[in-house]
């Protein structure tokens, strides 16, 4: 127990929490609504960190402000103690201003930032191996023969260039010789020239192994000078390896977390079976499992959860101040299976399926193929725990035709999805799409004024690996994305805009709705990237191709509902 897990807990005012019901079930963690009491302890979460002046932390959110920006999701823990009385607990992912110790906050799990802890120790004698690999590289010596090298190798391939493109010419010229004094010398005399020409092309290829030798032995001998310092560093880069292995071992070996039934699991264990394998960095370092963690170890009853993004967003994620968001599925995902283990908790909205059985609006069809307007809510393939989608339901219509999957929508994106019947139809189109003819139109509700009348959208994206399916701006990695937009309607609140995305990645009108380097302006409903609402306002309203038999382009077009 927490000597100091009073001053932990933020209780509710009496008239503050009076007339909430309590949830039934604890908050499923991955996608939920934030219960009302979640709700007002955010608020004052939220009040205490506009206000509040002991923190030195950049959050983005004070022009001007030192020290580099840095946005954190915040958590909030609605509990019981022993008496029943209700509070909540807060949290922070990660460090806050270079520290875990906060009064206000939970501790982690395991704090490796206490005074002579052993990660702090290693850690300066991993900075005093990188500072005498730094000292090793900028060594003048050591300097002055790698550049002396990389002239010795620019200059070799210069001169044996040269002298193999003169080789060319002399062998031109003795392919010449042969050919006019073969018309003129008699048989004699022309194998004297030919054994004469034959000591001259011998001589080329031995003066060209002298060349390239003379260069082997001095670019050898240059090599060998620069591998007294290169062995240096690689036996210093190995010590390094080893250590932060065996460090990252350590650590993974102090993260024990505590389930309702007060079991307790290791972070190597919990990660043992998973597609890692092993703990990806900073797992266990989230909000959610700190609040867990703090709740069971001090006897406090976990009632709901909610976590909420606080400051400036990342140049490579879609955040939004203030707002809600779910616990990330890579590195908490794992960790919550166990902590969760034994309690009451919310089903996962996901795996609910309001559209099953209902009717498929099939808008044309023929012997290659169909074309369907997808409901928002209805998968276009099966899940992993839900069977109910476009494919399944044509299936079951056609029930000698296997239905052949061209292009997908999301689940929450409605419109036009075209199914081929057969497989040369299946590659036809498919091969269009990828070769990117096929023209493709959305309609979209943004959720803010778009002053702008019509655009474009770039940027590089890819997987969130540690948090699916949620997608990345990477400069680094990440694959081109291109969107031509065009405003249709404004209202007070909102605008409709026409999407015609130009190539086809995971989430890409999404994306290129909410990031700040797109439109900032998540599309209404979107729960990945903005907020949820009834639906997602995204609708694959118009698409065209050419017919796989006719060769004739075809147009379809449905019009939005909303």
């Amino acid at each position: 127990m927490d000597s100091n897990s009073q001053s932990r807990v933020t209780y509710f005012q009496d008239n503050v929490a009076k007339g909430v019901a309590l949830p039934e079930r604890f908050t499923f963690p991955f996608y939920y609504e934030p219960h009302p009491l979640t709700q007002i302890a955010a608020a004052e979460l939220q009040q205490y960190l506009e206000t509040q002046t002991e923190l030195d932390h950049n959050f983005g959110l004070v022009i001007e402000q030192e020290g580099m920006v840095i946005g954190k999701m915040f958590g909030v823990l609605v509990v019981q103690d022993t008496e029943s009385k209700l509070g909540y607990l807060s949290a922070f992912s990660g460090k806050l201003a270079g520290s875990n110790d906060h009064p206000k906050f939970v501790p982690p799990v395991f704090d490796m930032l206490v005074e002579n802890s052993f990660f702090l120790k290693e850690q300066e004698i991993l900075n005093t191996i990188n500072a005498q690999v730094k000292e090793i590289w900028l060594d003048e010596k050591y300097t002055r023969l790698r550049l002396e090298l990389e002239q010795y190798n620019t200059q070799s391939e210069k001169e044996i260039l040269a002298f193999k493109n003169q080789l060319k010419i002399n062998k031109a010229e003795r392919k010449k010789q042969r050919e006019e004094q073969k018309k003129c010398l008699n048989e004699h005399d022309y194998a004297l020239l030919e054994a004469y020409l034959i000591k001259h092309s011998l001589h080329d290829k031995h003066q060209l192994n002298v060349l390239a030798n003379k260069w082997k032995l001095l670019i050898d001998e240059k090599q060998a000078e620069i591998a007294q310092f290169d062995v240096k560093i690689e036996t210093l880069k190995n010590e390094r390896k080893d250590r932060s292995a065996a460090l990252q071992q350590q650590l993974f070996d102090q993260y024990v977390f505590l389930n309702a039934k007060g079991q307790i699991k290791s972070l190597q264990d919990i990660f043992s079976s998973t597609a890692f394998g092993k703990p990806p960095s900073a797992a266990g370092e989230c909000a959610t499992p700190k609040l867990l963690q703090y709740a069971f170890a001090n006897g406090y009853k976990p009632l709901a959860m909610a976590e909420f993004w606080w400051g400036a967003a990342p140049k490579s994620e879609i955040r939004k101040h203030k707002q809600f968001y779910p616990a990330c599925t890579g590195k908490c995902k794992p960790i919550l299976g166990h902590m969760l283990e034994g309690m009451l908790v919310d089903e996962n909205p996901l795996l609910l399926n309001p559209l099953e059985h209902g009717k498929l609006d099939i808008i044309y069809e023929d012997d290659s193929f169909v074309v369907v307007n997808k409901p928002a809510g209805l998968r276009s393939v099966p899940g992993v725990d839900i069977e109910d989608s476009v494919y399944s339901r044509l299936k079951y219509k056609f029930k000698n035709v296997e239905p052949l999957i061209i292009h997908r929508l999301d689940m929450g994106t409605s419109g036009l999805l075209v199914v081929a019947k057969t497989v040369e139809a299946h590659k036809d189109i498919q091969r269009q799409f990828l070769k990117r003819t096929v023209s493709k139109r959305y309609t979209a509700l943004l959720s803010k004024v778009i002053e702008q009348s019509e655009g474009e959208v770039e940027l590089p994206l890819r997987g969130d690996f540690f948090n699916r399916p949620r997608q990345l701006v990477c400069f680094e990695h990440g694959k081109r994305s291109h969107t031509i937009w065009k405003v249709v309607e404004r209202t007070e609140a909102s605008t409709k805009v026409h999407f015609w995305p130009l190539t086809g990645r995971t989430h890409q009108l999404r994306m290129h709705a909410a990031h700040e380097l797109g439109l900032n302006a998540p599309i209404v409903g979107d729960d990945l990237y903005g907020t949820a609402a009834e639906r997602m306002y995204l609708h694959a309203a118009e698409l065209t191709f050419v017919h796989p038999k006719s060769k004739k382009t075809v147009n379809f077009k449905v019009p939005e509902d909303f």
